[in-house]
């Protein structure tokens, strides 16, 4: 049963992203706010909504890591996965370096979570504060250099202003009925199998929450437009830590959990390495990398669990 309402819950997780995008990108462009503007807020959240709502959902409830594991494991799952299944379908042929600043920019930001994990750093508001001024710096940056697509927003049909709001209105009520089945499901599950949270978090809900990545990148795939969707990964990666993990230390104090510190945040920062490692000296990412990406995620996986 609880399964069955884990992906009811991710089910209106991803519906309740997808109205909130057209609203409020509807809504942006009656009030004539620029393109740009709407790029730097909607891009950078995107496809992330679901994660936003179930961590800061998980810290409300004090179940912190949920929230940590999800972000984490979204990150390792966003590369290995999401890249590596897009990459086997339409291998990328030429990395540009936009692309290449974003790999950087991500080794940094994984290797200064790491940095803090060391110290047991608590998430609070000044770390809130402090990463989405950064966020909004860095994506403003990605965004005019051409790192990340906004053509989806621009393409996007407008819709009028009522039909906006309700858009938006039913897309908040879905994300936040939805991040309640999800998070509480996966509690019940870490329960009842004895699994401590924050693997269930890396695992069961980091996937569920990047299967809307995951659609993205084989769209791509199929629209041979791969390019932009390693932009749009990479771009993700670093919002969910600056942005999801910064807004969730809005709304409580938390810590990286130990089994997060001693070996997740390093799979992580090793696939960020693996992937710019692999733009960097080859230029492309091929079917090679696809492949070696999806062996090493489902050998984490299985890691994890054994």
């Amino acid at each position: 049963m609880d399964f069955i309402v884990l992906i009811l819950g991710l089910a209106m997780l991803i519906i309740g992203a997808e109205g909130i995008f057209r609203g409020s990108v509807s809504l942006a462009k009656h009030l004539q706010i620029s393109l740009f503007a709407i790029g730097a807020v909607v891009v950078a959240g995107g496809t992330s909504l679901p994660e936003l709502a179930n961590c800061i959902h998980a810290v409300i409830m004090d179940h912190s890591d949920i929230a940590v594991g999800a972000v984490v494991g979204s990150n390792i799952a966003n590369v290995a996965l999401i890249m590596g299944t897009t990459t086997i379908l339409c291998p990328i042929l030429l990395i540009t370096s936009n692309q290449l600043t974003q790999g950087i920019i991500n080794i940094l930001i994984a290797l200064g979570i790491i940095i803090l994990s060391w110290f047991s750093f608590s998430f609070n508001m000044i770390f809130g504060i402090i990463s989405i001024l950064l966020l909004v710096t860095i994506m403003f940056y990605l965004i005019k250099s051409g790192s990340i697509d906004v053509s989806e927003i621009e393409e996007q049909r407008t819709h009028n202003i009522i039909i906006a709001v309700i858009f938006i209105l039913i897309g908040i009520s879905f994300l936040i009925v939805g991040a309640n089945f999800f998070i509480k499901s996966a509690i019940n599950i870490a329960t009842k199998f004895e699994i401590p949270e924050s693997i269930i978090g890396v695992s069961l809900v980091a996937f569920g929450t990047s299967l809307p990545e995951l659609v993205v990148g084989l769209t791509a795939a199929i629209r041979k437009k791969v390019d932009f969707a390693l932009g749009n990964v990479l771009g993700s990666n670093i919002y969910n830590i600056l942005g999801i993990l910064g807004i969730s230390s809005f709304f409580g104090n938390f810590k990286i959990p130990a089994l997060i510190t001693n070996f997740d945040l390093y799979v992580m920062f090793g696939m960020t390495i693996f992937i710019f490692l692999f733009m960097f000296f080859s230029m492309k990412l091929s079917k090679l990398f696809g492949i070696i990406s999806l062996l090493v995620y489902f050998s984490y996986i299985t890691i994890l669990y054994v």
